[in-house]
């Protein structure tokens, strides 16, 4: 594979059931893009996002992410895949009955962070860079959505991946928040760093600019 291509869908089908959900997708993404993934409700967008980490399995065609055929992956190597991508979304997904700090906590001690004084350290680091190291002890449903996508935002990049998915992550929130926040996702990541991202709301992605890859009947348009 090319050096600076990152991920790479070759005629990728994907299926729910019986239902044909995307066909014949052909896309190729280099490392360091903001890509936009853009269309209706139910266009693919979400299930394309899915395959990437192996939640969605595709039913014909491959997806290599850097050097790894995805698709042909076990079950172990799609759990140490997962480790390298951070995922964003759109409902937040924290755990209700535990702090914040405690959500990421749970996250680090999942894959395979050891040692307190070290996650403690880094839960700090994490939480000064999203602006919310004074919320470190409060539970997600007395903060805000703003708030809360700012702790999700910290999860994601808890084991410094290479790629972001983020599904819709302004989905939820008001449109000054949701600028706010893709502020922020755009200010904390490096050039290295690949983000794709789910929506359909273009004041953000004229405000954001990246490339544009278009889900309609069925396809893309790239």
């Amino acid at each position: 594979m090319n050096e600076n291509l990152f991920l790479d869908f070759k005629n990728v089908e994907i299926h729910q059931q019986d239902n044909l959900i995307l066909s014949d997708i052909n896309l190729s993404i280099k490392k360091g893009e903001f890509v936009y993934f853009v269309g209706k409700t139910g266009s693919g967008k979400s299930s394309l996002l899915k395959s990437i980490y192996g939640d969605v399995s595709i039913h014909k065609g491959d997806i290599a992410f850097k050097d790894q055929n995805v698709s042909k992956l076990s079950r172990k190597k799609i759990l140490a895949l997962r480790r390298k991508i951070g995922i964003i979304f759109q409902d937040f997904q924290l755990l209700m009955d535990r702090s914040v700090a405690d959500n990421l906590r749970f996250v680090m001690k999942a894959t395979g962070w050891k040692g307190k004084k070290k996650i403690d350290e880094e839960i700090e680091k994490l939480l000064s860079k999203v602006d919310m190291l004074d919320k470190s002890n409060a539970y997600p449903h007395l903060i805000s959505g703003g708030e809360q996508q700012r702790i999700a935002v910290a999860r994601a990049l808890i084991n410094d991946p290479e790629l972001i998915i983020a599904d819709e992550p302004t989905g939820n929130l008001d449109p000054e928040t949701s600028e706010k926040i893709m502020g922020l996702i755009k200010s904390i990541l490096d050039d290295d760093k690949t983000v794709i991202m789910a929506t359909h709301d273009f004041d953000i992605i004229n405000k954001f600019p990246g490339r544009i890859v278009k889900f309609d009947n069925k396809s893309i348009v790239n």
